[in-house]
């Protein structure tokens, strides 16, 4: 399943920002009964029956926006291209395909002549990337206490 793009995210503007923190930390506050919660709908005039994870999802949605970030939505499940694969990681397509990709350190399937990796697997791969980084960095400030250099 490829990225729905049905939605542009613009970056918020200071109203929209304001009026996402404040509605944001009300429903952070929202526990529901159970694993679900009743929202009243005024403008509708309905009561919906949502999941509490759904509620807590959408507080960090407006959380976000409340910060001035953009939101973007990705399925779990989602394929991704290359480009886009890229710039999560914040590194160049070039680097992605011949030092990522065709080192076998993320797995992907091609669909055509086209690479496509799905989002759980660039997940686990960014999260495993940084792990080791963290290890790596642990391991040097450990040699640099040994030798005397955080003095």
């Amino acid at each position: 399943m490829a990225i729905q793009e049905r939605h542009i995210f613009d970056i918020p503007n200071d109203e929209e920002a304001k009026l996402a923190a404040d509605s944001g930390r009300v429903l952070a506050s929202c526990s529901g009964h159970g694993e679900t919660a009743t929202l009243r709908l005024i403008d509708d005039e309905k009561d919906i029956t949502v999941p509490v994870k759904a509620i807590h999802m959408l507080a960090d949605i407006l959380n976000q926006m409340a910060q001035g970030n953009a939101i973007s939505i990705v399925p779990i499940h989602a394929e991704l291209t290359t480009q886009q694969a890229a710039d999560i990681l914040n590194v160049s397509r070039p680097y992605l395909i011949k030092n990522i990709l065709d080192a076998g350190k993320l797995a992907y399937h091609k669909s055509g002549t086209r690479r496509k990796i799905l989002y759980k697997d660039l997940l686990a791969y960014k999260n495993d990337d940084l792990a080791e980084r963290k290890a790596l960095m642990a391991e040097l400030a450990k040699q640099a206490q040994e030798l005397g250099m955080m003095e």
